[in-house]
């Protein structure tokens, strides 16, 4: 399986900014999806954007217009800045990445987790 690396969470206020990072590593052939989904405590894992190896996006309606998700295949990461965060934003935050391996079998890898703490 592909590994993921996820960095950039933390604690911020109301309104404020935040960026995270995720690299996918191992021997991989080729990536094809990349995403962030959040957990908040007490509820299911969701979607928060995702993009596509043609660079098309979609995004949860929740942080449409805030965030915004890119990739840069050179390095094989995948960014997400956050913008006007609100304490509803808090959440473990993950990375998700689909593709091939170099040795021909599909992956499908989560990161770890950050954590990203909105204050209000």
């Amino acid at each position: 399986q592909a590994h993921l690396e996820e960095s950039g969470g933390g604690l911020v206020q109301a309104g404020g900014s935040l960026r995270l990072s995720c690299e996918v590593s191992g021997y991989i052939r080729s990536i094809n999806n990349m995403g962030w989904y959040r957990q908040a405590p007490g509820k299911q894992r969701e979607l928060v954007a995702r993009i596509t190896g043609f660079g098309s996006t979609n995004y949860a309606d929740a942080v449409k217009g805030r965030f915004t998700i890119s990739r840069d295949n050179a390095k094989n990461t995948v960014n997400l800045q956050m913008s006007s965060l609100k304490p509803e934003d808090t959440a473990v935050y993950y990375c998700n990445s689909d593709g091939v391996m170099g040795y021909g079998a599909p992956y499908n890898s989560w990161g770890q987790g950050t954590q990203v703490t909105v204050s209000s």
